[in-house]
């Protein structure tokens, strides 16, 4: 059992006799740093895993982005006729079931990652949302097999869900232990730059297909394609990320570990004792993840997902020009968000997460009220009010989550507190806010849901602590030039005293 000294037990009278002594000993614990501690990144290979990581995080959001477009065709495909309402719920409760088993996926695939490192992992969860995707656009409608459309439909969303329990925290680490640190907020940015380039495809093939095709047309084969084409994009992913490198950070750590004497002596390394220390360790920063995840799932999937059918069945706008409008929301976010996470690397993630925070608390009425008008100018200009909040957690939060945790733990804690977050307050909005104007009679509740949620993302942003342009926890510092290693061991070094 260790025992503290006199420096640990505040004994100032030691202190003062052997000052030398406990100078020495704090240098010794806090080496000056040093040349190799500091990792140089390599500007190609950082691009090569941004590329990687973003076109998985696209096809995930591409995946889930045409179940949601496509939400009241698959209620008629795979649901009983009868109420339209009833339909358009079971469709949305089954876009919901795949959520509730993202939180066992982040605790299989997280620890996981952290153990075998983040792109075995990666490339394992690209494999199954691509079969999960492609195998929906092969069953069989209700009409044709009754019971069995909509339980096909429940297990391959399960498999999806499942995987994308490992996705997220996954790229968000690995973009995150490549960029230099400096520059994290930037390159983190791209992986949201991948989510809005996912739902723009998904929202644009649908669209198209709407157009081309009659509702007769859509039902018996048009909803397949957007899915099928999964099974195409899910290779080139895969094939991306089988050529990257393991990051520096976890190599690094993996070198460390295999000279630690508590790895020698048999310490714990299954994936239930890695469970146990997350949240054994670090729950409460567990605990603040799964609070800003929440508020910021809420109003994403307010937004990008349940949007066009809010317009459609709710203001009765048609299918094809709700789903025109988003389309030109999210490109003219897509055209910002690289930078905003700019911006969030010279100022900070912290102010412009509270800005994204309280513009939804500010704004969701105003804009929901402009949705009313009906016109394609308001309709244009609510969608912005909500999307310009939106980006700015878009462009920070993949920068500011991976940076909470530890590298040890990284991986795992976030896809368990990313996982936990969704499976609560993301995948559910849809069908929580359809049940709401069911049972309300207001179609007002989107605004008022989005409200809750950034009332506690403002108290969670306040909570947190500033990252940006720091080492991540557990990480040695990441620069972009050996110049700038150079000058920080220089401002590290210790000043002579005569």
């Amino acid at each position: 059992m260790a025992v503290n000294g006199p420096e640990e037990a505040g004994d100032p009278a030691a202190l003062k006799r052997h000052r030398t002594l406990f100078r020495a000993v704090r240098r010794r614990r806090n080496p000056p740093l040093r040349r190799t501690d500091i990792t140089v990144t390599d500007e190609a290979a950082v691009k090569r895993a941004v590329k990687a990581a973003a076109l998985g995080n696209a096809m995930e959001w591409f995946d889930f982005g045409i179940y949601s477009y496509l939400a009241v065709t698959i209620g008629h495909v795979f649901f009983p006729s009868g109420n339209d309402t009833a339909q358009l719920i079971s469709s949305f409760a089954t876009f919901a079931v795949s959520f509730l088993v993202r939180p066992l996926g982040g605790m299989f695939f997280g620890p996981m990652g952290d153990k075998i490192g983040r792109k075995k992992v990666l490339a394992l969860t690209m494999v199954l949302m691509a079969i999960g995707t492609f195998a929906i656009g092969l069953i069989p409608s209700y009409a044709t097999i009754g019971f069995w459309a909509p339980a096909l439909l429940i297990l391959f969303r399960l498999i999806q869900g499942f995987s994308t329990g490992g996705e997220y925290g996954g790229a968000s680490t690995f973009i995150a232990e490549y960029a230099p640190d400096k520059r994290r907020g930037f390159f983190g940015s791209f992986l949201e730059f991948g989510t809005l380039a996912g739902y723009i495809g998904a929202a644009g093939l649908v669209t198209i297909l709407t157009a081309l095709l009659d509702d007769g047309g859509m039902e018996s084969w048009g909803w397949r394609v957007p899915f099928l084409v999964a099974g195409p994009l899910g290779l080139v992913g895969l094939y991306l990320r089988l050529r990257l490198d393991e990051t520096p950070a976890f190599q690094k750590l993996e070198d460390e570990s295999t000279h630690s004497a508590a790895e020698a002596a048999g310490a714990e390394t299954t994936a239930k004792g890695d469970l146990a220390k997350i949240f054994r360790d670090h729950w409460p920063t567990l605990v603040l993840c799964v609070c800003l995840v929440g508020a910021y799932n809420v109003t994403n999937y307010t937004l990008l997902s349940y949007m066009p059918t809010y317009l459609t069945d709710e203001l009765h706008y048609d299918e094809s020009h709700g789903l025109l409008l988003l389309i030109g929301t999210m490109a003219v976010l897509l055209l910002v968000i690289n930078q905003v996470g700019r911006l969030s690397d010279r100022i900070g993630r912290k102010p412009l997460l509270m800005a994204g925070m309280l513009g939804f608390l500010v704004l969701s009425v105003p804009a929901f009220l402009l949705l009313h008008q009906g016109s394609v100018l308001a309709v244009s200009g609510g969608m912005l009010l909500l999307g310009f909040s939106l980006v700015c957690l878009l462009g920070t939060m993949s920068a500011a989550l991976p940076a909470l945790f530890p590298t040890d733990v990284r991986y795992g804690s976030l896809s368990v507190g990313y996982n936990l977050s969704a499976s609560l307050f993301g995948g559910t909005t849809p069908l929580v806010v359809t049940a709401l104007i069911s049972v309300t009679g207001t179609d007002m509740m989107p605004a008022y849901y989005a409200m809750a949620a950034a009332l506690v993302g403002v108290a969670s942003v306040a909570a947190m602590k500033e990252t940006a342009r720091r080492p991540l926890a557990g990480s040695p510092p990441a620069v972009a030039t050996d110049e700038e290693a150079a000058a920080l061991v220089e401002s590290k070094a210790p000043v002579p005293r005569f």
